[in-house]
């Protein structure tokens, strides 16, 4: 089973910037599609950012040119870089794991990300 811990949370302003790890345990990290997800309060969880096992990418529309995500599989991270936040992107931010198999998904406990404005 995959263990994900998420970090980098946290209160921002407007304009600002926060980046996100997410770093996995157990497991073949390198071969695992990565993602990140939100939730705010009362929505449903939406993609965010996703980078699969051969390094393509793919971002939800509304985070195009301000976030990027990358991974370090010598690690076994994967990193949000959030830039140029806007109110509307407070949420509760989870990373994700698929890997591959059938039942093989999983996620972490969430990082808050608050951006008043």
């Amino acid at each position: 089973q995959v263990q994900l811990v998420e970090s980098g949370g946290g209160l921002v302003q407007a304009g600002g910037s926060l980046r996100l790890s997410c770093v996995a345990s157990r497991g073949n990290f390198r071969l695992y599609d990565m993602g990140w997800y939100c939730q705010a309060p009362g929505k449903q969880r939406e993609l965010v950012a996703q980078i699969t096992a051969g390094g393509r990418l793919n971002y939800a529309d509304s985070v195009k040119g301000r976030f990027t995500i990358s991974r370090d599989n010598a690690k076994n991270t994967v990193y949000l870089q959030m830039n140029n936040l806007k109110p509307e992107d407070t949420a509760l931010y989870y990373c994700n794991a698929d890997t591959g198999r059938r039942g093989g998904i999983y996620w972490g406990q969430g990082t808050q990300v608050t951006v008043s404005s």
